[in-house]
């Protein structure tokens, strides 16, 4: 179980503990925004099911079902050290128990690593001269 953290801590996304005010959750627009900002991110599908896609291929998707939001390549290590820092954000079904992926409930989950999240991603699908041009706007 995870301690509640002390002034001056900060949790597994870098937030301050005690002292310092919250941040609102995420909203669906907000998180739209954030995942369409990628170059050549759009909505599409992915097994039938509502998605964001880049070069075709599965970006993330919002599950209707507990609010959460899939995360790709994220290391079996990584994900078990995210669910033991942040219960109440990180998560796993047993559908993604053999996947390098992790859910995260969207109304606790910081904007910062959420895009952070999907950098990772994007830098693994996209297509070479897009991302050669995406991190050149980065500087």
């Amino acid at each position: 179980m995870a301690r509640p953290l002390r002034r001056g801590q900060r949790d597994a996304q870098g937030r301050h503990g005690s002292g310092l005010l919250g941040t609102s959750p995420m909203t669906y627009e907000e998180m739209r925004a954030i995942v369409l900002a990628f170059p050549g991110a759009e909505e599409g599908k992915s097994y039938g099911k509502p998605a964001f896609l880049v070069n075709g291929k599965f970006f993330t998707r919002l599950r209707r079902e507990d609010q959460s939001l899939v995360l790709m390549d994220v290391s079996f290590d990584e994900r078990e050290m995210l669910m033991e820092a942040e219960p109440g954000t990180f998560h796993i079904t047993p559908h993604y128990k053999d996947y390098p992926s992790v859910l995260a409930r969207m109304a606790t989950l910081h904007p910062g690593s959420f895009r952070n999240f999907l950098e990772r991603r994007f830098r693994k699908i996209a297509k070479k001269a897009a991302l050669k041009a995406w991190e050149a706007g980065q500087d």
